[in-house]
């Protein structure tokens, strides 16, 4: 009674392939008035965000970090033999 056949999930499959849909016209007005950052702004976060990725790769791996990769190194080398 409470179970459904296969072919009870078409109508459900319709719904779920009915693809992308175009923006409405209110969505494309709001699209276009969103604030934009002048191509100078751009360029300075980038920079920004260059250094500070640069910056954190430089450090390294923590010394704590390094210990811990070590010892499941050894853990899973003596579970594998």
């Amino acid at each position: 009674m409470g179970c459904l056949g296969e072919g009870d999930h078409e109508g459900m499959k319709d719904r779920k392939s009915a693809g992308p849909r175009s923006p409405t016209l209110e969505e494309a007005a709001a699209e276009s008035k969103k604030p934009q950052l002048s191509p100078d702004v751009q360029a300075k976060i980038g920079q920004q965000l260059r250094k500070i990725y640069d910056d954190m790769v430089n450090q390294g791996v923590p010394d704590r970090f390094v210990d811990l990769l070590d010892r499941l190194d050894k853990q899973n080398d003596s579970e594998s033999r």
